[in-house]
């Protein structure tokens, strides 16, 4: 996945209301701008970082700047949750996900379960269908351990509860953790944040869902889909 145009620097003033970050441009420019992110952000919220932005020139935008990267001493972490899917989209398209290779037809965003839409339906002769749901990874409370969620998720919840659904019927359901950061070696669980997501994640599990976690190589021009990460020991 690449930016559709340079990135831009700044330094993060604050980030609120969920959807908006206040950020002084390196030539003393006060913006605020779209930040698309509904978690906690937990570590990459405060004010003082060094972020990069994208800007639109969409006239029809209320915000022309949005959050892409915050930079950490570690290395650059994506904020921006909308950019998994589209870094998965090309992982598929390349055959680099070894697990989820050789389907012939990738089809996002398709309606299923009861209220939800699948980030890709996967198909291919000889083979089940596969129902891939995709979720962003950033958050780090010890050093090179990812976790999921950082703040509670009850659709994320109702996810695994539909790819469950789609494995009893004999279909193959896949849950990819996607970290969008460079600085980890393990993915786990944050069941102290989210108790409820942690047991439904066992559960979906326990039933055939099959779950994934790859780490990305991220720089000022794209991010890309890396290498497998290990799951560890789920904090409780």
């Amino acid at each position: 996945m690449r930016f559709s145009s340079p990135l831009i620097r700044g330094t993060l003033v604050k980030r609120y209301k969920r959807f908006l970050a206040d950020i002084i441009l390196e030539d003393g420019t006060a913006i605020t701008a779209h930040c698309a992110n509904p978690g906690g952000m937990i570590g990459l919220n405060m004010s003082g970082l060094p972020v990069w932005l994208s800007k639109s020139d969409d006239s029809k935008r209320k915000l022309a700047y949005s959050l892409e990267l915050v930079e950490l001493p570690t290395g650059l972490v994506g904020i921006n949750t909308a950019h998994p899917n589209r870094i998965v989209a090309a992982a598929l398209k390349m055959g680099l996900i070894s697990e989820l290779a050789g389907y012939t037809t990738v089809r996002p965003e398709v309606r299923y379960g009861e209220k939800s839409r699948i980030d890709f339906f996967l198909s291919g002769e000889g083979r089940p269908d596969c129902y891939l749901e995709v979720k962003n990874v950033h958050l780090v409370r010890q050093p090179g351990l990812a976790e999921f969620p950082d703040t509670v998720t009850v659709r994320g919840a109702r996810h695994l509860a539909e790819l469950a659904a789609m494995k009893a019927k004999g279909l193959r359901a896949v849950m990819l953790y996607v970290v969008q950061r460079t600085d980890c070696s393990a993915f786990a669980l944050a069941a102290d944040l989210d108790p409820a997501y942690a047991a439904a994640f066992d559960l979906a599990t326990a039933q055939g869902v099959e779950a994934l976690c790859y780490a990305t190589d991220i720089a000022k021009d794209g991010i890309s889909l890396s290498t497998p990460l290990p799951f560890a020991r789920t904090r409780s």
